[in-house]
């Protein structure tokens, strides 16, 4: 990880993290990149397998400078990339619907975050135990304490992966919807329809020992 005392606010600017569309909504503000990886639990894995193009969506979490993902050993996208193929990662918030009084000017107002670089393997037992600790407590803190850990089965059975964070940029959009000077006075309504992800009421397993039903919580 990488000593947080000692870096610039801002990434720096890649080839391929360079925005050249909708320039006004990118950033590489550090953390605003880190808020937006931190706030999701999912993104999007992509690299080429066999010479096709290959994405999956898969659970993530961040130490510092770094975002890891976990799966399968045979996992075919890890083992191309475990290999040496480079990757892309990309995360997506939609905060709203950006409802314009033309169809042109429709939006929405989302934070989103774009990754490339290259993945290292988790090897050691030891850290792999951890990182299987840190998805857990990023799911619920407080969890890990309360379950049967890994077993070396599992862990032999599991590739956890790491990318830098360096080749990275962000895009954010957010705000009313931006209409043609002649479009102000159309007789139609125009705004921002609010999304928002809600964790609803825990449902017990089926299975549950009775002395557990009704204790599930809401991640924090």
């Amino acid at each position: 990880m990488s000593d947080a005392t000692n870096l610039s606010p801002q990434y720096d600017v890649h080839p391929a993290t360079k925005i050249v569309r909708g320039t006004k909504r990118a950033t590489y503000d550090r953390a605003t990149v880190h808020g937006i990886i931190d706030d999701a639990l999912i993104c999007h894995v992509g690299t080429v397998v066999n010479g096709r193009p290959t994405m999956i969506p898969t659970a993530h979490w961040r130490v510092g400078e770094r975002i890891y993902i976990h799966g399968a050993t045979k996992n075919r996208i890890l083992a191309a990339i475990a290999d040496g193929a480079d990757a892309c990662l990309c995360i997506t918030h939609l905060d709203g619907l950006v409802m314009a009084r033309s169809a042109f000017h429709h939006s929405a107002n989302y934070r989103s975050v774009v990754i490339y670089g290259k993945g290292t393997v988790v090897t050691d037992d030891a850290d792999k135990m951890e990182h299987s600790r840190l998805f857990l407590e990023k799911l619920q803190p407080g969890r890990w304490d309360t379950i049967r850990q890994p077993n070396t089965q599992e862990l032999k059975a599991t590739m956890f992966m790491g990318f830098d964070l360096r080749e990275v940029s962000a895009k954010v959009r957010t705000g009313d919807p931006v209409d043609d000077d002649e479009d102000y006075q159309l007789p139609v309504w125009a705004g921002v329809l609010p999304c928002q992800n809600v964790w609803g009421t825990p449902i017990d397993d089926t299975k549950i020992n009775p002395a557990f039903a009704g204790q599930g919580q809401k991640p924090a």
